[in-house]
């Protein structure tokens, strides 16, 4: 049920980047795949009987791998910074041609 959930918010993600005309509206679709991304590797990486790599030398524990933990992390941060340099462009974009439609947007530069 979980696994489907992420297919499907991943799946609404790219029909949203497909789809839709409006830079910010396909902006905010590649966060949720890249959010749906990112929940499929947490799901698929979760397993019971292991615990966080928090190191305590009084508990004898199967401790999880933290490298996974650490890309992950990478990937939450990259994807916020993508965004960020994404809307920085939209934003340069909407002042040059005041609008946020594709189609306007490529028309006014091949006007040009």
């Amino acid at each position: 049920m979980l696994n489907a959930a992420v297919v499907i918010t991943i799946i609404l993600g790219f029909l949203g980047v497909v789809v839709k005309r409006n830079l910010i509206m396909k902006i905010i679709a590649m966060d949720v795949m890249s959010t749906g991304v990112i929940a499929f590797f947490v799901i698929w990486a979760a397993r019971s009987g292991m615990f966080t790599p928090i190191y305590k030398p009084w508990r004898e524990l199967t401790y999880a791998d933290p490298v996974p933990q650490g890309i992950i992390l990478t990937a939450i941060v990259i994807g916020l910074s993508v965004q960020a340099l994404m809307l920085v462009g939209a934003m340069k974009l909407a002042r040059n041609h005041p609008t946020l439609e594709v189609e306007s947007i490529e028309q006014a530069i091949a006007d040009d």
